[in-house]
Parts: C-alpha cells; structure tokens; sequence
C-alpha cells in the first residue's frame, strides 16, 4: 500500500476549491490523462451530503485502464471522500479537506491506494510523489483559471 499526505494553502475559498474539486464530470477538461468520466446515480444522502458514482478512462504512455468510484461530497464539513468500486486497484481512497485559512484555504489531500498488478504497483509506487504532484497541479492551475482569488489580509 502506498499512502500520501499532502497539504497546500490556496488564495481561494473553501467554497471555491470544494466546488472545482467536487465537479468530478469536468475532470477530463484539466487532468490530462483522465480521457473521460461517466457519472451515474447522484443523490443526496442527507442534507448537504452528496453521493454519486463515477467510472474514469486513464491513458499513458503504456497504460489503459477504468476505475470506478464513489464519491461523497459533504458541503457542510467541506471534505470530499473517494473510495473504490471496481478497477485495476486493490485499493483506493482519498479524502480532500477544505478549511478556511487566513490566506484563503488549507487543502489537505491524502490518498491510500495499492494496484492488484504487483508491477503497476510498484512503477507507480517509485513515482508516486512525483504523480501526486502532478495531480495537485492540475488542479491549483484550474483554481487559477476559475477561482477568484481571496483579498489579501490586511497587514
């Protein structure tokens, strides 16, 4: 198993950043090798609290494959929850947390995955840091091209 933690502080609101990684159906249009997303059986669970299932097509250089997952997205704690239903992995489960910020917003992202292919698992695993990165990036760029950025504080 592999698992990362990963905390950044973004000049944009809770709200903002909870929107943009919530709307899982326009990932194709930011993260490159995610070739397309199908989203089925959206429904809130309680108030605030939505659920929907999401089927991912991934492409790289020498990898083809679909995944499946549940997401749940929870406006009122602003954390958005990622498991597993179906795919390459044996495991998969990340969970992004929004908290406001004196500078806009606290982002926490963790993810604990393992692949059922010892060999993807550990291709993967040698460059996991550098692909969570990379991940991380696609989405502070869209916050950049979508997000109004939070007013400086006042020194």
């Amino acid at each position: 198993m592999a698992r990362y933690h990963l905390v950044r502080v973004l000049p944009f609101a809770p709200d903002d950043l909870f929107q943009l990684v919530g709307d899982v159906r326009r990932y194709p249009e930011f993260v490159p090798w995610l070739q397309d997303m199908r989203v089925w059986g959206e429904q809130e669970t309680a108030p605030g609290v939505e659920q929907l299932d999401a089927e991912a097509g991934v492409g790289f250089s020498f990898l083809r494959e679909r995944f499946a997952t549940r997401v749940t997205r929870d406006r009122p704690a602003r954390t958005i929850g990622v498991s597993l239903l179906r795919g390459p992995f044996r495991k998969l489960e990340n969970q992004w947390r929004f908290q406001p910020h004196r500078l806009g917003t606290q982002v926490d992202f963790d993810i604990d995955f393992e692949f059922r292919s010892r060999l993807l698992d550990a291709l993967l695993r040698a460059n996991f840091d550098t692909a969570v990165n990379k991940l991380i990036a696609c989405f502070e760029d869209r916050a950049e091209a979508v997000c109004a950025k939070v007013s400086e504080p006042a020194a």
